[in-house]
């Protein structure tokens, strides 16, 4: 068996899921549906985005011909759009995307999900906006109506630790720990 590396598949360090949709395809500005998650990563990872910056460079070299299109000349890189965003730039009234990176991964196909110890996860509430986890991720070039430039594809998920939710909701179990217990409530119900 060839280990061959991609040059356009990055697994991040640890990341943060946000607008998570990986469980059941979701259409977006009234595309075909897909599964999502944006993968905000902070700016102190050095490394991944490193990783991820070759990813787009590789993508971009690899998919000359597609952006080329009917045209003689590729366009440089830097005039194209490209998925890695600057979360204290675009996203400047979100928290969560302060001092991150951030990239929009999506899929036809739904992605894996494991646990830390790469055991497949079913539980659809173990994944959601908010959770810390390594992503998998695959870069490409595209030429579709009239846009051109390198996007993000979503791969596989490793969900590393829970995180607070990024939805505004709050899990049920969190809601109802007080303990709360009354006889009146036997009334009530009888």
């Amino acid at each position: 068996m060839t280990n061959t590396v991609n040059p356009t598949k990055v697994v991040t360090g640890l990341a943060r899921l946000s607008y998570a949709n990986i469980w059941q395809a979701k259409s977006i500005n009234g595309g075909a549906p897909k599964f999502s998650t944006s993968v905000l990563i902070p700016k102190s990872d050095t490394v991944t985005v490193t990783k991820i910056k070759a990813a787009i460079q590789a993508a971009y070299e690899e998919g000359q011909g597609k952006l080329r299109g009917s045209g003689k000349t590729v366009p440089p890189l830097s005039t194209l759009k490209t998925p890695l965003r600057d979360g204290d730039v675009e996203r400047p009234d979100d928290e969560a995307y302060q001092g991150c990176w951030f990239v929009n991964a999506n899929s036809n196909n739904a992605p894996g999900v494991v646990d830390v110890h790469c055991q497949p996860i079913f539980d659809t509430s173990e994944i959601y906006s908010g959770v810390y986890a390594r992503v998998s991720l695959s870069f490409y070039a595209f030429n579709s109506n009239g846009n051109k430039g390198v996007a993000c594809g979503l791969q596989n998920i490793q969900k590393i630790k829970d995180g607070e939710s990024l939805g505004g909701k709050a899990k049920a179990e969190d809601d109802f720990s007080d303990g709360y217990q009354s006889d009146a409530d036997d009334d009530f119900l009888g």
